[in-house]
C-alpha cells in the first residue's frame, strides 16, 4: 500500500482505509449456513469468514457455523462456491473452514500483540446481509476478556480487542485489520446492540490463536486439560506472602465430583499457589496451563491448607465439549 505523505490528514486517513479495503475485500467471504432448529425445522444463518491460505482455508467465529457442517461462500466479485467445516472450537469462538474450490486471494495474518490503544483499525465483513462492508475506527482497549461456551463448559478468551469500528450482526467471523491490511482480529461480538455500535470485540490473532488454527486444521478439534476446580483469587496471609514470594492464590470453592483434582485430594478451602513450579494467582493462570499436552501427565500443585504448604500430584483429564 502506498500513502501520499503530502496529503492532508483527512485524505491520508481515507487513503489508509481505502488501501486496506482494496487489500482485504477479495479475502473476506459472506457465509450462508443451515442448521436444524429445536423443532426439527431448518434455520438459515449468515456471517463472515477470512481466507488465509492459498489452498482455501478460512477462519471464522465458531458460533457462525454452530450446528452446520457445510454451507455457501460468496465473494465480493460475485463468485460463489461451497465450504466444509474443518473444525471448530467453541471455547475460543474460532472455526476453520475449507472452500470447495481454492481460487481466492488469501489475507495476511498479523499479530495483535503489536497493537496499541488508539491505533487505527478497519473492519471488513458482511453485516446484516450487506456484503463487502467496510468500517473504520480505533483500538479502544486491549486485554479484554469474553466468555466462550461449549455445551457444558465455559472458558475465558483472553486479550480480546475492543474497537469502536461499527460492527453489526453478520460481521462475526470477519476481519479486523491494521493500517497495513494485516488481519489482527476476528470480529466476534457487538456489545449492547440497543445502546449503539461503539463497542465491538474481536478475538486477537496471536500465537495462541495461530496454534488453535493449526490444531483445528490437523485434528478438527482442540484438546484441553482440566482439573475440575472452581474458585477465585484470594490474597495470601502476610506470613505466607513472605514465605512464598507472591501475594495471591486461587481459593478452591468447589470441586467437580470425580474430577482429577478431587481424586488427587484437593479440598474446598485449599489455596492453590503454583502448578509445576509456576505461580498460580488467578483462574486465568490455571486455565493457561491446561493445554492438551498435559492430559494424563503428572501436574504438581503447590497449595496452602490451614496455613501450611502442601504438594499434591494431580493428573489432569481431557476437557470434553459434551
Amino acid at each position: 500500500m502506498t500513502i501520499n505523505p503530502d496529503a492532508d490528514p483527512l485524505d491520508a486517513y481515507s487513503q489508509v482505509v481505502t488501501a486496506v479495503a482494496r487489500t482485504l475485500l477479495p479475502s473476506v467471504v459472506a457465509l450462508s449456513t443451515r442448521r436444524r432448529g429445536r423443532r426439527g425445522d431448518w434455520q438459515e444463518g449468515s456471517g463472515s469468514a477470512v481466507v488465509f491460505s492459498q489452498d482455501g482455508f478460512m477462519i471464522t467465529s465458531a458460533h457462525v457455523v454452530e450446528g452446520s457442517d457445510r454451507g455457501g461462500a460468496a465473494f465480493v466479485d460475485g463468485w460463489e462456491t461451497g465450504f466444509d467445516v474443518v473444525g471448530r472450537d467453541p471455547l475460543s469462538d474460532l472455526a476453520v473452514l475449507k472452500l470447495e474450490e481454492a481460487d481466492a486471494q488469501p489475507a495476511k495474518l498479523g499479530d495483535a500483540s503489536d497493537l496499541e490503544v488508539g491505533q487505527l483499525v478497519v473492519a471488513v465483513g458482511n453485516p446484516l446481509g450487506f456484503s463487502g462492508s467496510v468500517s473504520a475506527g480505533v483500538v479502544s482497549a486491549l486485554g479484554r476478556s469474553i466468555t466462550a461456551n461449549s455445551r457444558n463448559h465455559t472458558r475465558l478468551v483472553e486479550n480480546v480487542i475492543q474497537t469502536d469500528a461499527a460492527l453489526h450482526p453478520g460481521n462475526s467471523g470477519g476481519a479486523l485489520a491494521d493500517s497495513r491490511g494485516r488481519v489482527v482480529g476476528i470480529n466476534t461480538a457487538v456489545v449492547g446492540t440497543m445502546i449503539g455500535q461503539g463497542l465491538g470485540l474481536a478475538v486477537p490473532i496471536d500465537e495462541v490463536t495461530k496454534s488453535i488454527i493449526g490444531g483445528l486444521i490437523q485434528d478438527g478439534k482442540i484438546r484441553r486439560a482440566y482439573l475440575g476446580v472452581a474458585g477465585g483469587t484470594r490474597p495470601l496471609p502476610p506470613r505466607m506472602v513472605v514465605e512464598v514470594g507472591q501475594e495471591y492464590g486461587i481459593e478452591v470453592v468447589e470441586l467437580v465430583d470425580g474430577s482429577p483434582a478431587q481424586l488427587a485430594g484437593i479440598k474446598p478451602g485449599d489455596i492453590l499457589i503454583a502448578g509445576d513450579g509456576e505461580p498460580l494467582a488467578t483462574t486465568k493462570d490455571l486455565q493457561a496451563r491446561m493445554t492438551g499436552d498435559l492430559v494424563g501427565e503428572d501436574f504438581e500443585i503447590t497449595l496452602i491448607r490451614r496455613g501450611k504448604l502442601h504438594s499434591i500430584t494431580t493428573r489432569p483429564g481431557e476437557l470434553s465439549e459434551n
